[in-house]
């Protein structure tokens, strides 16, 4: 569909679709879910074919994209995430009255969804981003990601088939494709009133740039990748050497490194015992066996990534091999922290299954490499409980870098839950106060509206006296299910 005619649609259909109730955005989530499943192996098979993912990876990656659809579905019946807040009216108050204030959460409008590459189900047409624009009651207009078109256009139609269930619009999901210059239009029309974006940097930021030059600036909660620094403190590394070194090495396997929370980078200790670390995660990742990558674009730019950082001074190559066309081959380099702490260029993100290895020869350094760090989406600390001391002074500098901070496990692992963060600081994403994964990414589509001294049959339903549902609200600054 041409992208003028479905913003067109999307923005008329926003007129009906901002005034449905929970239950009616509730049952569509639900109906949208069970009819992805009702694709059977059609759809796992399809997505295989154009990703060059196995089957048991997408067979994982369906269950996901159906439990945040129903995750979402829950949310809003529950309700309380519209953030009710009632002030009554103090007519006597000096030295002046206060008016009857009451707030909410209200949807923002059309949203558009860009598609990734390395998630054609989870991240893409009925992925996380459509999920909680359609639960916040905003329509969406989403741009297929030319990576699994074929994908796209069977989940399109599974949610077509759930909003005729419904007896919604279609104006309430829009599928578009083409290139560059589509997505460029999609972004500056003036009925577009939100971005959603999961890619590169490159391209998270020319849209988020393209946005903010329109007359009237728009929201882009764009998630562009991370190197996900693992910091591994020296008592820790000495109580579990090989076992760090085989998680850090599956870690950066998984899905041929195609992950936005991929280790990239491993900040280890000057030690006899690091040798030991560096032996085994090396053996791991030569003798892995290579991973066809999404498609011909990333394995280029992949391999084109990893020539550049191999020639900036003081890295060292452990790991390199020759590959194929697509074919996804681990790579290990090595530098100092002082290195590393000269030359920015080595933060920057090798998309696929690689690590750089910094040593560092004191805590000192290994402050002062932390401070220096981009805004990631995960940052990791391995300590033992006698680093306790190190371990907070790291989690102060480390709060500040990401949005997701893990004390034990590796990032690679993104839990769908109601206290999950994936985000962070600038150039992880494009605003750090959003998550892209979990419930809490709803309200990247909603804005807040106070209704003053309104009358009681104008009120939305969720901030009138009478509290028909349970909801959770808070009443002159106290959370409270009661009525007025």
């Amino acid at each position: 569909m041409p992208y003028n005619e479905a913003l067109i649609n999307a923005a008329q259909a926003f007129e009906s679709y901002k005034k449905t109730t929970p239950a009616q955005r509730t049952q569509l989530l639900r109906g949208i879910a069970e009819a992805i499943e009702a694709l059977e192996d059609e759809l796992l098979e399809t997505a295989s074919r154009e990703s060059n993912l196995p089957l048991a990876r997408l067979t994982g990656e369906r269950g996901r994209t159906c439990n945040q659809l129903r995750l979402f579905a829950d949310l809003v019946e529950e309700g309380s995430w519209v953030e009710a807040t009632i002030d009554t009216a103090l007519p006597d108050r000096q030295p002046l009255p206060r008016p009857d204030l009451r707030r909410m959460l209200v949807p923002l409008g059309p949203v558009v969804v860009f598609g990734a590459s390395n998630f054609p189900l989870a991240f893409s047409t009925a992925g996380g981003d459509t999920a909680s624009a359609l639960a916040a009651g905003c329509t969406v207009v989403y741009k297929e990601h030319p990576g699994h078109p074929k994908t796209s256009q069977l989940v399109h139609k599974a949610i077509t088939q759930a909003l005729q269930a419904n007896g919604l619009p279609e104006g309430v999901f829009q599928h578009v494709s083409g290139g560059i210059e589509v997505g460029q239009e999609l972004v500056k029309h003036p009925a577009t009133k939100a971005v959603a974006f999961t890619g590169s940097y490159q391209g998270g930021k020319a849209i988020f740039d393209l946005a903010m030059q329109r007359e009237v600036p728009i929201p882009v909660y764009a998630e562009m990748g991370s190197t996900n620094p693992i910091f591994i403190l020296p008592e820790r590394l000495m109580e579990n050497t090989a076992e760090l070194a085989h998680q850090a090495a599956a870690s950066v396997l998984l899905g041929a490194g195609q992950f936005c929370t991929c280790p990239g980078l491993l900040f280890v200790p000057e030690s006899a015992v690091t040798a030991e670390f560096m032996e085994t995660l090396e053996a791991e990742l030569a003798t892995a066996s290579p991973a066809k990558m999404l498609h011909d674009g990333i394995a280029g730019n992949y391999y084109k990534g990893l020539k550049e950082l191999l020639k900036a001074e003081g890295v060292q190559a452990l790991v390199q091999q020759e590959a194929d066309v697509l074919e996804g081959r681990a790579a290990l380099a090595s530098t100092s922290a002082a290195q590393w702490l000269q030359n920015p260029a080595l933060q920057e993100e090798v998309f696929g299954p690689f690590t750089l290895v910094v040593r560092y020869s004191n805590a000192s350094e290994l402050i002062s490499a932390a401070k220096a760090l981009q805004g990631q989406l995960t940052c990791t600390l391995w300590g033992s409980d006698q680093e306790h001391e190190l371990q907070q002074s790291l989690m102060d500098v480390l709060r500040e870098k990401c949005g997701r901070l893990l004390f034990s496990g590796v990032p690679t692992g993104v839990e769908v839950s109601h206290a999950m963060t994936h985000g962070g600081p600038f150039p992880a994403t494009t605003d750090s106060r959003s998550t892209s994964v979990g419930t809490y990414a709803i309200k990247r589509f909603a804005r807040p509206v106070t209704f003053q001294s309104a009358p009681q049959t104008l009120l939305p339903v969720e901030l009138q006296d009478e509290n028909h549902t349970g909801l959770w609200r808070t009443i002159n600054g106290k959370l409270s299910q009661s009525s007025l």
